[in-house]
């Protein structure tokens, strides 16, 4: 494979990520990799579990599932000193849909921060999160590993979060068409919902860019508007619609066509435990 389809493999893979359930994993509208961010612990070490089920795998804006269902869970782990870590895990198919000569179908997501109130509504949350993505890969420097480090640091006020994440390592796998590294991109999102008050209900806004280092035609901003109801015994259902700008030449599955940035529709149902 060459630079310029090596780099194309690359973006189809990042673009298809985004939030979902749990406790540090938030659940979200439209089933994404974990938010990362610790709940108050009633008591001084608490672990929660998730597992939702999703029409569609969306990070950032993108599929990372072909627009097909996706199944996700993970454990958290927090400390009352605002300490916490987790591990999250779905199905994905954007590596294998990039380059058939892959197998891997499991993104694992290993994260840890510390996250705290520092002043009345006013929220800190430091960590860093390791993309996993075990499977067979070609062998030879011209298919870049997809794993990928990050670390981030959000600020919130009551239901509102800005957050900036930075990667330490090449962005999922992705190289420059002329072959540069994409090590120090960036995403900088803001998050804010709201319990509308009635039948268990609350909304969700989003809206994120991401930067990529050495490759400026690969950048977007994606946007989301969605619903969520609580059903009880700790379920929820959800919708959200989802898009982004991305240039639809990056963000294309090279096996199927399929354009993995359009704007779509996700539903879901989540539970923690």
């Amino acid at each position: 494979m060459n630079k310029v389809s090596t780099a194309m493999a690359g973006v189809v893979f990042f673009g298809a990520m985004a939030t979902s359930a749990g406790v540090f994993a938030q659940a979200s509208a439209d089933g994404a990799a974990p938010a990362t961010a610790a709940s108050a612990a009633a008591e001084p070490l608490t672990v929660t579990a998730n597992i939702g089920l999703f029409s569609d795998y969306r990070f950032r804006g993108i599929s990372q599932t072909a627009k097909r269902p996706a199944v996700q869970g993970g454990f958290d782990l927090a400390h009352e000193s605002g300490l916490y870590a987790g591990v999250w895990a779905s199905n994905i198919s954007w590596i294998s849909d990039g380059n058939s000569a892959v197998s891997a179908p499991i993104e694992m997501d290993f994260y840890g921060g510390w996250k705290k109130e520092v002043l009345p509504d006013w929220t800190v949350d430091v960590g860093g999160l390791q993309y996993y993505y075990p499977g067979t890969y070609p062998s030879g420097a011209f298919f870049p590993r997809p794993h990928t480090f990050e670390l981030y640091a959000a600020v919130g006020w009551k239901t509102v979060t800005l957050k900036y994440s930075h990667s330490l390592t090449r962005l999922f796998g992705l190289v420059s068409p002329d072959g540069q590294d994409t090590t120090n991109s960036g995403y900088l999102d803001l998050t804010a919902t709201y319990d509308i008050g009635f039948w268990g209900l609350s909304a969700v806004g989003h809206v994120g860019h991401q930067w990529v280092h050495n490759f400026s035609a690969a950048g977007y901003t994606d946007w989301k508007l969605g619903l969520s109801k609580d059903l009880g015994k700790n379920f929820t259902v959800s919708v959200a619609y989802v898009d982004t700008n991305a240039d639809e030449k990056y963000y294309t599955a090279a096996n199927s066509g399929k354009v993995l940035s359009k704007a779509t529709v996700v539903v879901g149902l989540s539970k923690t435990f």
